[in-house]
Formats: C-alpha cells, structure tokens, sequence
C-alpha cells in the first residue's frame, strides 16, 4: 500500500481501521479511581502531619513536598509508569505527575550527561506547563487587578 499516493479520506479510513478502538468509559473510571486514590493519600498525609502538631498551612505544604518526592521516587523506580499504565490522565492530575513529568526524562537521558542530558532535558515536558501555568496566573492576576480598580 502506497501510503503518500493516498487521498487524506482515505488515510483517515486506513488508520481508523487499524487502530485500536479507544474504551473510554473503563478508561475514565481508571482515571478517575487512581486519580482519586492518589489524592486520598495525599489527604492522609495532611492529617498526619496535622496529627503530628503542623498548623493546616504547613500541613499542607509538607504534604506537597511529600507527594512529589513520592512521584520522583516511584518514577525512579519505574513503579509510577505502571501505575499510569492503568490510571491514565488520573496519574497525570495529581502534583505527583508532575514530579513523574520531571524525573522520568531526566532518567532517560542520563546517559548523555548532566548537562547535555539530564540538565537540558529535566524539564522538556513539564517546562511548557510551567510556563504557561505562570504565564495564565499573571494574566488572571492583572485582570483581576483591573477589575479591582475599576469597581
């Protein structure tokens, strides 16, 4: 089959029959319960860092720093790329996957070095969220500045 003498209706038809059907319902459910699952664990942790005498404020900030070392940690490990394998964009959400978003290209290209590899590839997918998370809350935030100061 000569793929780039193809019509793009014809394209589309050969690749929709090939691919796999898509199960979209299991797949949100998965999600939804892995998802769910990891921000249980994360507000067991707030309580126990609130049982161990931390205000809510600080159990919340160490409950942060927790869940992103234990999404760099089981990324290292290899165990958060199984885990995703089953829970989809729920394993995604969760500031786990940003940890996961970081380290995961950071160990692929180790073998090129610190700089040209882990340094310089570290943040080649969490980067554009970064960037464009900071980049929407200043726009949210001069709106809301102007809102303020015309009413």
């Amino acid at each position: 089959m000569d793929y780039f003498k193809m019509s793009k209706e014809e394209y589309g038809a050969y690749v929709k029959r090939v691919s796999p059907n898509s199960k979209l319902l299991p797949n949100m459910i998965k999600a939804f319960l892995i998802g769910g699952a990891i921000c249980c664990v994360g507000q067991a942790i707030v309580e126990l860092y609130g049982s161990a005498g931390l205000s809510k404020e600080l159990a919340a900030t160490a409950e942060s720093i927790t869940l992103v070392f234990l999404g760099a940690l089981l990324t290292g490990l290899g165990v958060y790329d199984d885990i995703a394998k089953h829970g989809g964009a729920g394993t995604l959400v969760p500031i786990t996957g940003f940890a996961n978003s970081v380290v995961a290209p950071a160990l692929e290209f180790k073998t090129e070095g610190f700089v040209t590899g882990t340094g310089a590839k570290m943040f080649i997918i969490s980067g554009p969220v970064i960037v464009y998370g900071i980049s929407a809350s200043i726009i949210y935030g001069i709106i809301l500045w102007l809102i303020k100061l015309i009413q």
